[in-house]
């Protein structure tokens, strides 16, 4: 069962910001989550359904430190679409 916690950031670059205009959230989540999940922890927590969800996947970048190589972590990516009323505390700026 998703959880509120699987959630990692709501994203702020300049395509979302733009997308916001729209009424479209870009959420990160962890790769457990499920678009039926995130529906029902926006309906849970934030009290509204959106009216379309798309996913994406996002595999973590091969980087190196000091001859080391490491791997950052993997993640999925969701576009929301929310409905007009729909408001979030955290977006509000």
């Amino acid at each position: 069962m998703a959880d509120i916690t699987d959630i990692k950031a709501i994203l702020y670059t300049e395509k979302s910001l733009t997308l916001q205009e729209d009424n479209v959230i870009v959420i990160q989540t962890t790769p457990k989550m499920t678009k039926s999940g995130l529906k029902e922890v926006l309906r849970e927590y934030f009290g509204f359904v959106p009216l379309s969800i798309n996913s994406l996947n996002q595999r973590g970048k091969v980087k190196r430190f000091r001859g080391i190589q490491g791997k950052r972590d993997d993640y999925k990516k969701f576009y929301v679409k929310l409905p007009e009323d729909a408001k979030i505390e955290s977006l509000e700026v």
